[in-house]
C-alpha cells in the first residue's frame, strides 16, 4: 500500500526503536513509501538485516532497557543529521494476576514497557531537530481500563501514559510533541501464544465491540499520523486504537 494521497516525508528522519517488530515493521513501510529516511532500533541484529527492513534504512542494534546503551545510539544518530520523529515500539505481553506474577516478571514488564519508554524520551529530547519533532509510543487499553489478570503490563501502560501527558507538557514550547496510540489486542508474534487456540480467539475477539482483533497496519496507520509534521497541533493525546475496546459497552445488563 503506498501513501499518495500524503505529503511527501522526503528530507525528514524518523527512528524507530524496536522497529523490525511486527507493528514497527509496518511503520516503517508507510514512512518510507513517503520518501523519510529511516533509523531502525532493535535488540536482534539478524532481524534488522531482514529482507522486510525498507532499502536503505540505517540500523543500531541496542537493548532499549539499558539507558547507556540507548543514550549511545542516539548520539551516534544525531551525528547523522536532525531527528524529526521517533516511535518508542518496544513492548510485551503479560496475563497474569498479581499472587502468581513474580518478582522477575514484575521486573522484566516494567523495564520492557517503561523504563525502555523513559529512556528512550530522555535520549530523544537531546537529538530531536530544533525546528520541533514529535514523539509516539505504544500503550495499550489496560493501561486505562480494568482487565483481569492484567496487573503488571496495566501498572507499567499506565505509567507510560503518565509519562507522555507529562513530557508533552514539559517540552511543547519547544515544539516537540508527544502522543501515544493505546491498541487492544493485534495479532502479532507477542500475541500469538494469547490466541494459540480457537476457543481464546474467540474470547478475545468478543471483547472487541467491533469483533476483529487489531492488525499491526491498523496501529501503524495512527503512529504514522502521530509522527507527520503536518498534524502539529496535536500532543499529550492517548488514541485509542482498539476496536472500541476502552470506551464501548455493546451489551446491556439483563
Amino acid at each position: 500500500m503506498t501513501n499518495d494521497r500524503f505529503e511527501s516525508l522526503e528530507g525528514k528522519r524518523f527512528v524507530l526503536v524496536g522497529g523490525t517488530g511486527a507493528i514497527g515493521s509496518a511503520l516503517a513501510t508507510r514512512l518510507a513509501a513517503r520518501g523519510a529516511s529511516l533509523v531502525l532500533l532493535a535488540r536482534s541484529e539478524n532481524r534488522l538485516g531482514d529482507k522486510t527492513c525498507p532499502a536503505g534504512a540505517e540500523s543500531v542494534c541496542l537493548d532499549a532497557t539499558k539507558p547507556d546503551q540507548v543514550d549511545a545510539a542516539f548520539e551516534h544518530i544525531s551525528s547523522g543529521g536532525d531527528v524529526h520523529g521517533v516511535a518508542h515500539l518496544v513492548g510485551s505481553i503479560l496475563l497474569r494476576p498479581a499472587h502468581l506474577t513474580s518478582s522477575e516478571d514484575w521486573h522484566r514488564t516494567l523495564m520492557t514497557n517503561l523504563y525502555s519508554a523513559f529512556y528512550t524520551l530522555r535520549a530523544a529530547i537531546k537529538v530531536i531537530t530544533r525546528a520541533g519533532g514529535s514523539i509516539a509510543f505504544v500503550s495499550s487499553a489496560a493501561g486505562s481500563v480494568g482487565l483481569p489478570n492484567h496487573e503488571a503490563i496495566s501498572a507499567a501502560k499506565a505509567g507510560l501514559e503518565g509519562l507522555v501527558r507529562s513530557s508533552a507538557a514539559s517540552y511543547a514550547a519547544s515544539g516537540i510533541r508527544v502522543n501515544a496510540v493505546s491498541p487492544g489486542l493485534v495479532k502479532t508474534p507477542l500475541s500469538e501464544q494469547l490466541l494459540s487456540n480457537p476457543a481464546a480467539e474467540r474470547n478475545s475477539t468478543s471483547m472487541h465491540p467491533l469483533k476483529r482483533l487489531g492488525e499491526p497496519e491498523d496501529v501503524a496507520r495512527v503512529l504514522e499520523f502521530l509522527l507527520d509534521p503536518a498534524n502539529s497541533w496535536l500532543t499529550g493525546q492517548i488514541i485509542g486504537v482498539d476496536g472500541g475496546l476502552s470506551s464501548l459497552r455493546t451489551r446491556t445488563a439483563a
